[in-house]
């Protein structure tokens, strides 16, 4: 991976660590379709500017509009509001941590669509470490509320790992700016009458108001031009390895800031998630070519040439 990839990789594995954090601070005084809708609004705010900038965008929203709409909802409209919606009962570090689960997801997404190498004893092990570090982390979750929580935030985990192969596969050609912005209007569009319906009936603290400004600005419009122009750089399955780092910057974050309790239970599942993770994408080592030692008489029989076996 060249230099920029490497900056890329490293600016989204922090900047998509955080936004756990920032989204259990808002849903404590707003509801998640408000959260969703002022997210998407001010990020698609602040890049329809640079969108307008570059030609071409009314065209590509016109002949794109199927993948792009695939894109919308499997990567924000759906997975951004489950997301929201599980904070409410589950911790963020909880929640960060599931969503490491995204890169195992992905591989056996493209098992299924044909487009991953064979799995071998390393990848197979890797998910299995992965899913028992899940079920780790989930065991104690599944009762009451929480168990819709932990579904909700599955949904989650699947859209973010089905998103990067449609925009890999169908939008590649698209500019990030005429991607994202229009996929980010849309959502917003989408939950502007449930943000409407049940907004507050004062103004949220200033905490609340930075949270959501911190998720509008850097988790949302810096993010996602920063997410896309890594998959070009690195591909889909490279770029989703960024949940690698995400899961440590949100368990420290909400330690830090939320004084949520750093247990062995989650410090299991992070080991075992992390190290499943990283095994289910490592690439299998190939055989070496077995090497034919070939006497005299059969170069002889073979006509002074040696055949291939």
């Amino acid at each position: 991976m060249t230099a920029r990839g490497w900056f890329l990789f490293s600016l989204m594995g922090v900047v998509w660590g955080i936004p756990y954090l920032l989204i259990k601070v808002a849903v404590d005084d707003l509801s998640p379709s408000a959260v969703v809708f002022a997210r998407c609004a001010l990020g698609a705010a602040l890049l329809l500017p640079f969108a307008l900038r570059r030609p071409g965008l009314a065209r590509n929203v016109r002949t794109r509009w199927k993948p792009m709409l695939a894109f919308a909802v499997i990567e924000i409209v759906g997975p951004w509001y489950t997301l929201t919606d599980a904070e409410r009962h589950l911790s963020s570090s909880t929640a960060g941590l599931l969503i490491a689960g995204v890169p195992i997801v992905g591989v056996l997404l493209s098992r299924s669509l044909g487009a991953a190498e064979p799995l071998g004893a390393r990848r197979t092990a890797g998910l299995a470490l992965g899913l028992g570090g899940v079920g780790v982390l989930t065991v104690p979750h599944l009762t009451g509320g929480d168990a819709l929580s932990l579904a909700e935030v599955l949904v989650t985990v699947v859209g973010y790992a089905t998103a990067p192969l449609i925009a890999d596969r169908h939008l590649g050609d698209v500019p990030t700016l005429h991607l994202i912005t229009p996929c980010l209007a849309l959502a917003a569009l989408v939950y502007a009458p449930a943000a409407v319906a049940t907004r507050p009936t004062a103004l949220p603290p200033a905490g609340t108001l930075a949270a959501l400004a911190a998720l509008g600005v850097v988790c949302t419009a810096v993010a996602f031009v920063a997410f896309l122009e890594l998959i070009r750089e690195a591909g889909p399955i490279r770029a989703s390895v960024i949940t690698y780092v995400n899961p440590a910057v949100a368990v420290a974050a909400g330690a830090l800031f939320l004084d949520e309790p750093l247990t062995a239970t989650v410090l299991a599942a992070f080991a075992l998630i992390l190290t499943g993770s990283v095994l289910a994408n490592a690439a299998e080592r190939k055989p070496a070519p077995r090497r034919v030692r070939w006497s005299a008489r059969q170069t002889s029989r073979a006509g002074g040439r040696v055949e291939s076996p």
